[in-house]
């Protein structure tokens, strides 16, 4: 009898090890997780990131970074897309290491102090939205309002101009979701996406679509 309890004990302190290592197992990864949750529910602004992490280096040009309202400087860097510099800074370029040297940073923060060093040297771009910023995918016409119309509107850099069916139907013909993976890719003068890192592919699957069929003349650049 005696030795009967003494095995259970043991099997009872086996299933109690056991389960002790995976709640500390498990702790290890909740405060990443919470952390992550809370940097994505709470993504600052361009303007916000630059004043405390970009500043340093990029007000004064220490170790050759583009200063900010340095014209010259950052037109050689946009006619790249968003999406090359973004990886450049996530990578670290040169002097400047991986994410700015701050490693909480998302990669939506990232592309939003870009775009507003750019802006704030003449520049014109959008910054990124966090997919994190509204529960539901954006409709045809919000997306190309935002970020198609600058290029589709006048059809710019050989861009097939919104609601011109003339030129949009022989690309449908090819395959419209070979057109949408074309959009998604990059294609010709466009980038990945359009440069717009943050939309879905149903978002711009949804653009393509009302760009095929708008009318032009009601579409206008925001």
């Amino acid at each position: 009898m005696n030795r009967q309890v003494q095995v259970d004990r043991r099997l009872t302190s086996s299933k109690l090890a056991r389960l002790l290592l995976t709640v500390a197992a498990c702790s290890l990864f909740v405060p990443a997780a919470v952390r992550a949750a809370s940097a994505q529910a709470h993504e600052r602004g361009g303007k916000e990131i630059v004043e405390t992490v970009c500043a340093a280096c990029h007000t004064t040009g220490v170790g050759g970074a583009p200063k900010i309202g340095d014209r010259k400087a950052w037109a050689r860097l946009t006619s790249q897309s968003l999406t090359s510099l973004a990886e450049s800074a996530l990578k670290g370029v040169r002097g400047m290491p991986p994410h700015g040297g701050n490693p909480d940073l998302t990669d939506t923060e990232i592309g939003r102090a870009i775009a507003y060093m750019v802006n704030q040297s003449g520049g014109d771009w959008i910054e990124p939205v966090s997919k994190f910023d509204s529960a539901t995918e954006r409709g045809g016409a919000e997306v190309v309002q935002a970020y198609c119309a600058r290029c589709h509107q006048t059809g710019a850099a050989g861009a097939p101009r919104i609601g011109d069916r003339t030129a949009w139907i022989p690309r449908v013909k090819q395959g419209f979701e070979l057109l949408v993976r074309s959009a998604i890719k990059g294609h010709g003068a466009m980038p990945s996406r359009g440069d717009a890192t943050n939309l879905t592919d149903s978002e711009i699957r949804a653009a393509i679509a009302y760009m095929v069929n708008a009318d032009s003349a009601t579409t206008k650049r925001p």
